[in-house]
């Protein structure tokens, strides 16, 4: 075995460039061959422990532009590392084509090994195949992008001063959230097309001839002027196609006062939020996948003869603690670790297509016992999210095993209560709810400009969707408010409604101040 395929690729701890290249293409001769893979080309760079901590720092983009919060983070972070208090990230990965990984120089050769196989094929497939990434990223300009940016803001710190642009940021990065389209642009019928443009052109007529409107008439009925008043609103809201999910790319387009170079900035933020969207909902997925890609190829290195006993060891030793999952009553316990979950979730599969028992063939009748495991499991990281892969795929034997189970704390009780066992029914609700955990739309508030005046008090307005009875909080309203009114230039209004009776519910206003 050891002849056919050439041997051991190292010995020892120490590795060169020569060896990592060796070990990238054994590594990509299984990913490919052996597991179908499709990725990237793949980019991998050498950094130190230093660099990995400054991109930790700027949210794990090691090209992104300065902001003091970064280094604020820093300092945070490198303090903690050299207390011997928190271990660096194995590896960073930038989803782009080509894929960048980076690795770090302090790493052994089997550290190096798995951290190829993790990031540069386990990541790298998830990222050029998830439907999300694919509706979401432009693979080909995340690296461009990110470039112009850095580029760009550090002109506008030259030419502008440099607490001026940290302001602008500060503002920027605290609505970033606010910063992405949740839904596909709908496309528009012709019809449809014609009617936004002539709302548009009504618009820009009536914002013209304000010097007109405001010569005295005759009075009129008070009906007829009501009337026209909610025409021009309408038109102006067509205009303006409101309701706007995405409050950074209303403000970059329309505040009245912000400069040409402070909307571009608005839209570097606003990208730089897509770009993290289809992750946050993907997190425990692409770890699963990342996990089970580098567990299957350290695995069959192994079996053929390509590393050794010790290497093998060490990887294990390593992916252990990548898969722990703390008891909830520990004191490390942190939630439920994504690489934990999405790795046992990944293996379960395999065994539901390759040898399910009776309770698997009631639960997946579609997948349970047909094999072709790796090609169901390929198909799952293709066309699912985090919640829906829980909903689809989460077994009662894997909830036995995790020991889930849900629990009901009410504030208004004294007593926690257990609510869902592990039976049929109790099953399905821990599924739900679990599922819903990872449910981003259920998590983030549903904020939406509903109405804006461009001509006459220059008033935003705006609506907080309540879901479930779940009002904001009065600090967090105050300050959404106090940078929208900032980068707005004028008076801002929230409205939180009941999402299903349309009830309003509570009331924030905020003004933009000198």
């Amino acid at each position: 075995m050891n002849k056919r395929h050439g041997g051991l690729l190292y010995s020892g701890s120490q590795w060169d460039f020569k060896l990592l290249h060796r070990v990238y293409d054994a590594v990509e001769e299984i990913a490919l061959g052996e597991l179908g893979l499709d990725v990237y080309p793949n980019q991998i760079e050498v950094i130190t422990s230093e660099q990995m901590l400054d991109a930790y720092a700027a949210i794990g983009m090691p090209l992104l532009y300065r902001h003091w919060s970064f280094g604020k983070r820093f300092a945070r972070e490198e303090l903690l590392y050299r207390k011997g208090a928190q271990s660096l990230a194995y590896e960073l990965v930038i989803n782009s084509q080509p894929c960048v990984s980076y690795v770090m120089e302090e790493n052994t050769m089997t550290m190096q090994t798995l951290v190829i196989a993790h990031a540069a094929f386990g990541h790298n497939h998830f990222f050029k195949n998830n439907h999300l990434f694919r509706q979401w990223t432009r693979a080909d300009r995340v690296l461009d992008e990110l470039a112009y940016a850095k580029s760009y803001i550090a002109g506008c710190e030259q030419r502008y001063g440099l607490g001026e642009v940290e302001s602008l940021l500060d503002s920027a990065h605290a609505l970033m959230s606010h910063g992405v389209n949740r839904y596909a642009t709908r496309r528009r019928s012709p019809r449809e097309q014609q009617a936004r443009s002539e709302a548009r052109r009504q618009h820009l007529e009536s914002t013209y001839n304000d010097l007109w409107r405001t010569v005295p008439t005759e009075p009129s009925d008070t009906t007829e002027v009501k009337t026209a008043e909610q025409d021009e609103n309408d038109i102006e809201a067509a205009a303006l196609d409101l309701p706007e999910e995405n409050l950074l790319t209303f403000l970059a387009n329309h505040a009245p006062k912000l400069k040409d170079w402070q909307r571009e900035v608005l839209r570097i933020v606003r990208t730089l939020a897509q770009y993290f969207y289809p992750q946050r909902q993907t997190k425990m997925m692409n770890e699963g996948c990342a996990t089970f890609v580098h567990y299957e190829i350290m695995n069959r290195l192994y079996h053929r003869g390509q590393i050794d006993e010790g290497s093998m060891l060490e990887f294990l030793h390593m992916h252990s603690a990548v898969v722990a999952q703390p008891n909830f009553d520990s004191r490390g316990f942190g939630g439920i670790n994504p690489y934990a979950l999405g790795y046992a979730m990944v293996r379960d599969i395999a065994r539901i297509c390759d040898d399910p028992d009776d309770e698997d063939r009631q639960w997946f009748p579609e997948i349970a016992g047909k094999g072709r495991s790796l090609e169901t499991i390929r198909d799952a990281w293709e066309h699912y999210r985090d919640e829906s892969f829980i909903l689809q795929f989460l077994s009662p034997r894997l909830i036995r095993e995790m020991r889930l189970f849900k629990v009901s704390d009410d504030a208004n009780d004294e007593h926690m209560t257990v609510t869902a066992i592990h039976d049929e029914s109790g099953y399905r609700e821990v599924r739900r709810q679990l599922a819903a955990q990872y449910d981003i739309s259920k998590q983030e508030p549903d904020i939406q400009i509903s109405d804006a005046n461009l001509k006459g008090n220059r008033r935003l307005v705006l609506t907080h969707r309540v879901r479930d009875g779940k009002l904001l909080e009065k600090s967090e309203a105050n300050r959404i408010l106090r940078h929208l009114a900032k980068l707005w230039g004028y008076r801002v209004r929230m409205v939180e409604v009941d999402a299903e009776t349309k009830r309003p519910l509570s009331e924030y206003d905020a003004v933009s101040m000198p």
